[in-house]
């Protein structure tokens, strides 16, 4: 079969299509025919050779950490009646207690092995590639709405809005009847984020952004989530109000956000991060991910494909992602 093999660490040219043996499914696993593969942005960032302290990935390897196909074959232990069934599922190795990922690998490939208890069935009616788009973006986007409290009425600024998860915290955020004001850096982004449900969008390229959105927003937004990170998320924790919440998740560049020492506690902001998320059981996950296909099922949220490139060209697929072109998702086709 055809596989993307990252050799050395590096930029966007170490990943190459190459053949390699088909994989064999063991017991409690199954092989998918791959026919679309997850493109995060987390794989340029462990592709250039980032996080080696959290993920337990070395060269060489096959890039990705999920994918949707039809199941090809079953390993022993596993219901034949899987065979044709059109799944998604995580690739990789994960903590079997608390599902975190230990390797994010495995998914830029023609065929994937993956355990049967990690198989999610798309639902009648919702596209593969929709669904695709929400396996690991739509729990993350539901848990940061959660962890948001969103209000109806509220002013939520969304940093990085068109990205694969903020594009449906913008949704979810005006589902909620929030006041959403976009944060994105372009006009084809900001169009986007309005498209999306963004009452008002502002360019974080532009000087000022910042106090920009504080005028919107009256004063400052009520919850501001943060997919940008770096040193853009530390001007988004400005457009917060005094007494509001910060949730941030992004790392564009490979940094969190650093909110300065003692100016949250000074103005009253509750400060939540990704990893301040309590961890999920793999069970929970599947539930979370589950509920985000319900609500691509019905219209709820609409996760928007920016981006659909061949196997071979996996090395676009990562400069579009760090070059701020895409918007949206980004997935391999097989």
């Amino acid at each position: 079969m055809r596989a993307v093999v990252v050799d050395e660490f590096g930029g966007p040219e170490v990943l190459v299509a190459r053949e390699v043996p088909d994989p064999v499914a063991g017991p409690g696993q199954v092989v998918v025919d791959v026919a679309a593969a997850n493109v995060m942005f987390l794989d340029t960032l462990v592709r250039r050779g980032w996080g080696t302290d959290f993920f337990d990935v070395a060269p060489p390897y096959v890039p990705g950490s999920g994918v949707v196909g039809r199941v090809a074959a079953v390993g022993a232990g596993v219901e034949a009646s899987w065979v044709g069934t059109t799944v998604m599922a995580d690739t990789g190795t994960s903590d079997p207690e608390t599902g975190l990922t230990l390797a994010p690998t495995g998914g830029y490939a023609e065929k994937a092995v993956v355990g049967a208890d990690a198989l999610i069935r798309i639902p009648e009616g919702v596209d593969a590639r929709a669904a695709l788009a929400v396996l690991h973006d739509g729990p993350t986007a539901l848990r940061l709405a959660e962890a948001a409290r969103i209000e109806r009425g509220a002013w939520v600024l969304v940093a990085a809005a068109t990205g694969g998860a903020g594009s449906l915290v913008v949704q979810l955020a005006r589902a909620a009847g929030a006041r959403v004001v976009g944060a994105a850096r372009g006009a084809a982004k900001l169009a986007l984020a309005r498209e999306l449900g963004a009452l008002e969008a502002v360019d974080y390229s532009e000087p000022g952004w910042v106090a920009a959105a504080v005028a919107l927003t009256g004063g400052g937004a009520a919850v501001v989530l943060d997919g940008a990170g770096g040193s853009l998320g530390a001007a988004a924790f400005g457009a917060v109000a005094d007494g509001g919440r910060f949730v941030s998740y992004g790392s564009s560049d490979g940094e969190f956000t650093e909110v300065p020492e003692g100016e949250a506690e000074r103005r009253g902001v509750s400060v939540t991060g990704l990893f301040d998320l309590p961890p999920l059981s793999p069970a929970d996950r599947r539930a979370v991910t589950s509920r985000a296909l319900d609500l691509v099922a019905e219209g709820t949220i609409r996760p928007h494909v920016g981006a659909v490139v061949p196997l071979e060209r996996a090395a676009e697929a990562h400069a579009g992602l760090e070059e701020r072109t895409v918007l949206g998702k980004s997935l391999l086709t097989v």
